[in-house]
This record gives structure tokens, C-alpha cells and sequence, in this order.
């Protein structure tokens, strides 16, 4: 296990403070710290440098919470507020149009943003299949657009990790959790309506 300096309890505490009354979705308990600490855990697990997991802890708070990038950048450095700002939905814009800039932010962005983007993508994807095995089909009640185009947006991610990562264990464990969302979705029908 890699020693970080004090900037990422720093950074937990801030992702801590902008999260914290924000829940997971779909779930009435899961605390939504979770989901970043997790996914700062994978980054830390495939040992990924202190920038990219500190981006982790930090990659939803300006999307969800309203923090500035600028605001990411005096307190952690360009390069963690870079990685955030690449992993950052565009705001006011169709599901459509969100993901394709989300798709081309990870295609333009290098190795730490697909790094990262994994990271994210992987912990979402385990908390839909926790929930399909608990709750089967009605999962995809919580998309907007269904199972098939948040699959069809999955593997668009898939393919811009596997650009910069190639063959890195991170992306496998992407693709085998993929391939399990994928199968699963086929055996619930999931073609409801949500996200």
C-alpha cells in the first residue's frame, strides 16, 4: 500500500463535506462518500499514482456539488483538476450529448483520465449488479434511458480505457464486470425506463 501525503486526507475531507447529504442512487442508505472512496480504492489497489486517486475522491464534487475546478486546482494541483474536469459531465445538455463529450473527455484525455474513468465506470457497474441480484429487473427503473444505452455507454467507455490502457488488469476487471452487467441485463429483459 502506497504512504500519500496529507492532500488526500485533505481531499476526503472536502468529498466528505461537499457529499454529505447526498445518498448513492437508488438506495435510501448508501451515503454517496461511498461510492468516491471506492473508487479512490481501485485506483490505490492497481497502484495508480496520488494524483489519479486523489481525482477519485474528488470526481464528482464539481458535477454533483458546485465546487470549481479552480477551486480543485489551488487546493490539489492542475493535474488532480485536470483529471476531474476530463471525467466532468458537461452541463445543460441532453443524456445523449452528456455521454458522447464524456466518451470523446476519455478519448482526448490519456492514460490517468482512463484510469480514472475505469475506476469510476468499474464501482458504478458493481453497485448496478449488487442491486440486480438484489432487486432484479427493476434496476433499470433508475435510468433514464434504460439497460441498452447505459450499456451501450458502457462499452464506449470500455473502448477509450482499452485505448490508453491496453491489456492493464484494471480494464480487464472492467470488461469481465461488463460482461457480467451485459449478461444480466439480457437474463432480467432490461429495457425499462429511469437514469
Amino acid at each position: 500500500m502506497n504512504a500519500f501525503s496529507s492532500r488526500y486526507d485533505e481531499a476526503l475531507i472536502l468529498a466528505s463535506r461537499a457529499h454529505q447529504n447526498q445518498l448513492r442512487k437508488g438506495s435510501a442508505d448508501v451515503p454517496y462518500i461511498a461510492h468516491v472512496v471506492h473508487v479512490s480504492v481501485i485506483l490505490l489497489r492497481y497502484g495508480f499514482e496520488e494524483e489519479i486517486v486523489i481525482a477519485g475522491l474528488l470526481h464528482d464534487v464539481v458535477e454533483d456539488c458546485g465546487i470549481e475546478v479552480q477551486t480543485i486546482a489551488a487546493a490539489f494541483g492542475e493535474t488532480v483538476a485536470r483529471l476531474v474536469s476530463a471525467v466532468t459531465k458537461p452541463p445543460g445538455v441532453s443524456w445523449e450529448a452528456a455521454r458522447a463529450a464524456m466518451v470523446a473527455q476519455l478519448e482526448a484525455g490519456g492514460p490517468s483520465v482512463a484510469a480514472l474513468k475505469a475506476a469510476d465506470t468499474l464501482h458504478n457497474i458493481q453497485s448496478v449488479l449488487t442491486d440486480l441480484r438484489r432487486e432484479g429487473p427493476l434496476v433499470w427503473n433508475r435510468f433514464r434511458r434504460g439497460a441498452e444505452p447505459t450499456l451501450t455507454y458502457y462499452r464506449a467507455v470500455l473502448g477509450g480505457v482499452r485505448h490508453w490502457l491496453g491489456t492493464h488488469p484494471l480494464a480487464d476487471e472492467l470488461e469481465q464486470a461488463l460482461r457480467e452487467l451485459e449478461a444480466g441485463a439480457g437474463e432480467t429483459g432490461g429495457e425499462a425506463s429511469g437514469e
